[in-house]
């Protein structure tokens, strides 16, 4: 249980909904902020005004997926009202607290380290990145399918990066009848994806293994799916990059090639908010529970 942990809770989607009712059930002290446009009670929470004050007796300010934008502004969908994260909050946040967030962006990063506040970005964790490849996977499917007039099934794929959303991606267009290719960089990934019935190849091999392919997935966020790969490309292709904005593929040349390419990050809390915010919060929950600094795990 978490009782007596005093967590502010501020912005985010349809996912914080479910940390918001784990919280509760959990008994931490809640202190919610950026959702007074939704009637929906939250039994258990408190709503707060952003201010400074807010945080002065805070354990963890959890923020949303993606923490805050470039001027610490943070996302939100359920209030007109703009929460910004600025010096002045993080200032008054105690020592010993956390700000946990998915992914930070160097403005957060910056304004922890400044004020020595520790960050946790919950999406470099492996055990919540494999969880969530499961409504990645299932995401990118939906899209392939709206977006292509064959079956995925006996289509040829290339899957680019088998870490750990390329697996599960991998592995789901190889159970529903997929031919699976699947770009690597190091050679121990090119035997793993032998062993596992895919037919792998060396990056560096990409633009001459795209002539007959129907779709791409892309997890690698560097530059990958370059115009020289896309020129290989049969017009029916279409390219699913499923990396971290702004993605590996060049959107401008395929764009000019006519062939169909759509970056998709964050798919878990687009089709699936519930899971991904379960995700969320039981990661979350592990984390307040390990913390023996706090005064709701003290003996």
């Amino acid at each position: 249980m978490l009782t007596g942990v005093q967590v502010v809770l501020a912005g985010g989607d349809a996912r914080q909904l479910e940390v918001i009712r784990q919280l509760t059930e959990k008994d931490a002290s809640l202190t919610i902020v950026g959702f007074d446009r939704l009637d929906t009670p939250f039994s258990g929470a408190a709503k707060g005004d952003w201010s400074p004050e807010l945080l002065t007796e805070a354990d963890a300010l959890v923020l949303p997926a993606v923490g805050t934008d470039d001027e610490g502004v943070i996302p939100t969908l359920f209030t007109d009202q703009e929460l910004k994260l600025t010096d002045a909050h993080a200032a008054v946040l105690p020592k010993a607290s956390k700000v946990i967030t998915g992914m930070a962006k160097p403005y957060l990063r910056k304004l922890c380290e400044k004020h020595r506040i520790e960050l946790i970005e919950l999406f470099e964790r492996d055990d919540v990145a494999i969880y969530n490849s499961i409504p990645t996977a299932e995401g990118a499917l939906m899209m392939a399918i709206q977006n292509t007039d064959i079956t995925i099934h006996g289509s040829n794929c290339i899957v680019l990066g088998l870490g750990r959303t390329g697996f599960t991606m991998a592995r789901t267009l190889q159970a529903i009848g997929a031919k699976v290719k699947v770009g690597v960089r190091r050679d121990e990934m090119f035997a793993r994806a032998f062993e596992m019935g895919f037919e792998p190849f060396h990056m560096s091999d990409l633009a001459r293994q795209a002539g007959n392919i129907d779709l791409i997935f892309n997890t690698i966020p560097t530059m990958i799916v370059t115009a020289q790969v896309i020129a290989q490309l049969p017009q029916r292709a279409c390219i699913l990059d499923l990396a971290s904005k702004p993605g590996g593929t060049d959107f401008r040349f395929a764009e000019k090639r006519g062939i169909k390419a759509l970056l998709a990050p964050g798919l878990p809390g687009i089709v699936a908010p519930k899971t991904a915010g379960r995700i969320i919060a039981n990661s979350l929950t592990q984390i307040l529970l390990g913390d023996n600094r706090l005064r709701g795990n003290q003996p």
